[in-house]
């Protein structure tokens, strides 16, 4: 067996797992799951699963691997990236293989994932093993680097592991990829090695001989290198060759930022009235930490941004020249007073309510009407002057750009 030599057993695993994924990743919810133990709400559920009998029938593997992923919303700082490998077998808790092999593939994988700054999202990765005849711990790193890429996480790198044995007679001694069941067996030597182009990121030996000498271990490490290098790019790169640029659409979309800690009584209000309306108008949750970070999360990405916007209104100065969406306050004879902002209302004169000449500014607007107004001026005593004359000119200028565009 050459070092390239990778196994069908493998192969169709990383095979089974991409194409597993890439249909759940776009399935609509109701073909997820309808019953589990994981929060029905802001909960993204990509998991495929088939019975060995139907998975073996698609080719003649000796091991498939089907890899989930959950993407859920996180506010805490600590990151959760939990795995499982389970083989074919009755339902019960993970015994201590299952947990060594998760804390394998999880030490393989932590090094590449983004930071909560980039990725406010709390991970969860589960492989599940159908059939095995092959190293399930490197497939299910395989098959979770092709399920977080396909979920959307933007991890550094693509990760690949790979298995190498040992057979040893005397003073003779042979290496040999990916190793089988009885290989395993009567072999010597178990030998992991998970990582990306660039380098290593696990590591894990088993050996049943009383030592390696120098020769034996710079074979089994330049083969891993080699298959590891095969495997990122013969089979996961064509398959997804980086991580996708959105999250699926049935995903929560969720936005981190931060605000002055000063600005946190504005933004949730008295009593919470004001958090309390961002949420119901923008149909959002929000989440404000005593450091100043603000976490939105909601299904729609445009609701998310909405508020987003109302929150940066709230904790930054209006700008001049800036657009923004109000709702009428007050009405007096000579304008109409237009809340932009929670706390923040500026005036509109009544000869900039509209673009054409306004006798009262009751024909024009009514209180709790929205409209959009232009900043035009902030005044020494930081009062607002909009206009929404200028804002409906500006709006049909750009419009008529488009169009021309």
């Amino acid at each position: 067996m050459t070092s390239l030599q990778i196994k069908s057993a493998l192969l169709f695993s990383l095979m089974l797992s991409a194409a597993a994924l890439s249909y759940a990743a776009h399935a609509a919810p109701a073909a997820a799951p309808a019953a589990s133990a994981e929060p029905a709400s802001g909960t993204m559920v990509m998991t495929a699963r088939e019975t060995p009998e139907a998975a073996c029938a698609r080719g003649e593997a000796a091991a498939c691997t089907v890899a989930a992923l959950r993407v859920l919303p996180s506010v805490d700082k600590a990151r959760s990236e939990q795995k499982a490998v389970g083989e074919a077998r009755a339902p019960r808790s993970p015994g201590r293989r299952e947990i060594g092999h998760g804390a394998l593939a999880e030490r393989a994988l932590v090094p590449v994932l983004p930071s909560l700054e980039e990725f406010p999202y709390t991970i969860r990765c589960v492989s599940e093993v159908l059939s095995s005849n092959g190293s399930t711990s490197q497939a299910s790193i395989c098959g979770s680097t092709l399920a977080l890429m396909d979920a959307g996480v933007p991890i550094k790198a693509p990760v690949a592991g790979i298995s190498c044995g040992l057979i040893t007679e005397g003073d003779r001694w042979m290496t040999m990829l990916d190793i089988q069941g009885v290989e395993d067996f009567h072999g010597d030597m178990d030998f992991k090695v998970g990582g990306t182009r660039k380098g290593i990121t696990a590591i894990q030996m088993d050996i049943k001989i009383d030592g390696l000498t120098y020769d034996i271990i710079a074979e089994a490490f330049e083969k891993c290198r080699r298959g590891r290098l095969y495997i990122l790019d013969e089979i996961i790169k064509p398959v997804i060759a980086e991580p996708r640029r959105e999250l699926s659409r049935w995903a929560p979309k969720m936005f981190s930022m931060m605000i002055p800690t000063d600005k946190i009584k504005d933004v949730i209000g008295k009593g919470g009235k004001v958090i309390q309306d961002i949420c119901a108008t923008c149909n959002c949750k929000i989440d404000v930490q005593e450091d100043g970070h603000v976490f939105v999360s909601a299904v729609d990405q445009e609701d998310a941004k909405r508020a987003i916007f109302t929150i940066r209104t709230i904790v930054e100065d209006p700008e001049i020249g800036a657009i923004y969406k109000g709702k009428v306050t007050r009405l007096m004879n000579f304008g109409a007073f237009v809340e932009i902002a929670p706390g923040k209302e500026g005036l509109v004169h009544i000869s900039k309510l509209d673009t054409k000449r306004v006798e009262r500014v009751e024909d024009v607007v009514a209180v709790g009407d929205a409209i959009v107004v232009k900043v035009t001026d902030i005044d020494q005593q930081g009062r607002i002057n909009l206009s929404r004359r200028d804002a409906i000119l500006a709006l049909e200028a750009k419009k008529a750009q488009q169009e021309q565009g």
